[in-house]
């Protein structure tokens, strides 16, 4: 529990950095003369960099251990934020989106220490606690960014590096690698006796090739229900400027409201929905609210009625991304974890890549709604495919897909 305490602590400063810029990045961007589809291709940058990194990231912490991978990480979000803190041009905006898209690529890394750390049953659980400290990030983030923009353009990037800093020194004195019996040697040795280790092309090439095997089919659920909820969020600070009047110093409440949403979800609830209905149920009642809740925003026509139908966003997500993540936990072996979850976030960058990109450039040739009916129908996709997935059988490697023929989803 001490372990998985400082992960979550640490998880939640960086998140808790991005968070106080993120809100605030459509309005710096459209104040350096930016247009409105300019916005999606600004955040997407930071996806663009985290889906090239995420893989090396995964593969270089099944090798060398988890906490030299995050430390790093942390300390180049650090740099990130203190670029932002100082972007007086647009192109030092995309820097330090690149930046710190390069570090946020250890997604995967987290996660897979919670798959070193925690038994198979208990690791929905831990990941959704870890979620749930990104997510009070999320929370609590965007409110210290609207604060301390009062303070000066460059304020909300500056406290966001100085915090992380305080987090990379926290990480190196209290954070342990992932579990005690796994040494940086035994790590080593187990990869060696696995045979040569897989290149990050052709792993992410088994998941197009076989996209019925369980892992790929699970990867797919991940990267399209990312697909319809980061088209939303790229479009979401648009549409709340020009819908509800939402400025650089009260869109922090709107987030803050999301985030609380998510921290009480994965928290609280998480865990006892997983106890009670079993990952996968509770991956198909995520993907399913997701879908809901995308969907209904269209309709109100003033903030408070938007912020309830809104409410099913976080909540859905609370409930299909951990469990999916777990999922795949449980259908790998264990040398495997930091690669095989690095390519789920790989192709979740694609994700996150591509979203804010089709949704900025609807929302401003369309109308704002379109995105958000598009998204919608998206994540409907996502929820279709929750119902092919089983229950799992023995923990298998993405290797294990090369002897198989490709099964065509609709006979699974």
């Amino acid at each position: 529990m001490k372990r998985i305490a400082v992960l979550m602590a640490a998880a939640f400063v960086d998140m808790l950095g991005f968070a106080i810029i993120f809100p605030l990045l459509p309005y710096y961007a459209l104040r350096l003369d930016a247009q409105e589809w300019m916005v999606g291709w600004l955040i997407a940058s930071f996806s663009i960099a985290k889906l090239a990194s995420a893989p090396w990231w995964g593969r270089l912490s099944d090798r060398y251990g988890r906490r030299p991978i995050i430390i790093a990480a942390l300390s180049t979000s650090a740099i990130a934020f203190f670029v932002f803190g100082f972007a007086s041009t647009l192109w030092m905006l995309f820097l330090s989106r690149v930046i710190q898209g390069i570090g946020g690529g250890t997604t995967g890394v987290l996660q897979a220490y919670v798959g070193d750390a925690f038994e198979p049953k208990e690791r929905a659980k831990a990941l959704g606690w870890l979620t749930a400290s990104t997510s009070a990030g999320v929370m609590i983030g965007p409110a210290i960014g609207s604060l301390t923009f009062g303070l000066g353009a460059a304020a909300p990037g500056i406290v966001a590096a100085l915090l992380c800093v305080m987090n990379v020194v926290f990480a190196w004195r209290l954070l342990p690698e992932s579990t005690p019996r796994r040494t940086t040697n035994d790590a080593r040795r187990a990869a060696a006796a696995a045979g040569p280790p897989r290149t990050i092309r052709s792993a992410m090439w088994q998941v197009l090739r076989s996209p019925g095997h369980e892992v790929s089919l699970l990867i797919w659920i991940y990267m399209v229900g990312m697909l319809g909820f980061v088209s939303t969020t790229g479009v979401l600070v648009l549409y709340l400027q020009s819908g509800f009047a939402v400025t650089e110093t009260t869109v922090g409440i709107f987030f803050v409201y999301v985030g609380a949403m998510g921290v009480v979800m994965r928290a609280l609830i998480l865990g006892k929905l997983i106890d009670w209905f079993g990952e996968i149920k509770v991956m198909r009642l995520g993907a399913t609210l997701l879908m809901v809740g995308i969907f209904l925003i269209v309709i109100p026509d003033s903030v408070l009625l938007l912020a309830v139908f809104w409410a099913l966003v976080p909540i859905g997500t609370a409930c299909l991304f951990p469990a999916t993540s777990a999922s795949v936990t449980h259908r790998v072996s264990e040398h495997e974890f930091g690669q095989t979850l690095g390519v789920q976030q790989a192709f979740g960058g694609i994700a996150r890549v591509a979203g804010p990109i089709w949704a900025t450039a609807v929302y401003q040739g369309f109308g704002a709604q379109v995105p958000f009916v598009v998204a919608a129908g998206v994540v409907g996709v996502a929820v279709l495919l929750t119902f092919l997935v089983r229950e799992p059988a023995e923990p298998v490697t993405l290797e294990e897909v090369k002897k198989e023929e490709p099964v065509p989803l609709k006979a699974r």
